[in-house]
C-alpha cells in the first residue's frame, strides 16, 4: 500500500504539528516523534500529505478536513468573540493529554483559528516569572493572562504566533508559539 493510500489520522496529524515545531524545539520534537513510533521520514511524509490536502484544487473545507482526520470532536461549544459567534470544536491528541486541538469555526464552517488550548477542567501551569515560560509549558491564552498587558504580534508563518509579554519586573519580552504552544522566549 502506498503512503498516500494509508489512512491519515490523529497520529499523522500530530506529526504535522511536530514538523512545524521542529524549527524551534528539535529535541522535544525528537522525543515526541519517538513516542509516536514514527521516523523522520514518516514525519516529513505526513506533512507532505497534509499540505497536499490543504492545497488540493478540489479540497474540502478546513473544518471538514479536520473532522475527516481527527473524527468527531470530543466537545463543541458555542463561543462569543466580540460581536461574533462561532463554534469551538475540541479534539484530544495523545501527545498532549492536558491540551486539546481547538478549531474556531463560523456559522458556514469557515475556520477562523486552529491551535492547541488547555483541556477544559485541566489546571494550567503556574506562570509567575520568566523562568516559568519553558518550551511546551503553556498556550497563547495562558501566557497572555499571566503576563499582562500582552500584545499580539505578527508570526513568521500561518501556524505561528508571537506575543509581547510584560514581565513582573516591567521588562518586555516576546514569546513565540507554534500551533498555540509556547516554543521559546528568545
Amino acid at each position: 500500500m502506498s503512503a498516500d493510500a494509508t489512512p491519515f489520522g490523529s497520529r499523522e496529524f500530530q506529526l504535522v504539528l511536530l514538523r512545524r515545531m521542529a524549527d524551534f524545539q528539535p529535541g522535544l520534537v525528537e522525543d515526541a516523534r519517538r513516542e509516536l513510533g514514527a521516523s523522520v521520514t514518516e514525519m516529513r511524509e505526513a506533512n507532505r500529505r497534509w499540505q497536499a490536502m490543504v492545497r488540493a484544487p478540489r479540497s474540502r473545507g478546513a473544518l471538514a478536513r479536520y473532522r475527516s482526520v481527527l473524527g468527531s470532536p470530543e466537545r463543541t461549544v458555542r463561543r462569543r468573540i466580540g460581536d461574533l459567534e462561532c463554534d469551538a470544536l475540541l479534539w484530544p491528541l495523545p501527545l498532549w493529554p492536558a491540551l486539546r486541538f481547538e478549531v474556531l469555526a463560523g456559522d458556514k464552517g469557515a475556520v477562523w483559528n486552529e491551535w492547541l488550548v488547555r483541556a477544559p477542567g485541566t489546571p494550567g501551569p503556574a506562570l509567575r516569572t520568566e523562568a516559568d515560560l519553558l518550551p511546551w509549558s503553556c498556550t497563547v491564552d495562558e501566557a497572555a493572562a499571566a503576563f499582562p498587558p500582552a500584545r499580539p504580534l505578527e508570526g513568521s508563518a500561518p501556524t505561528r504566533w508571537r506575543l509581547g509579554l510584560t514581565m513582573p519586573d516591567g521588562r518586555e519580552r516576546v514569546a513565540e508559539f507554534t500551533w498555540g504552544l509556547l516554543q521559546r522566549l528568545p
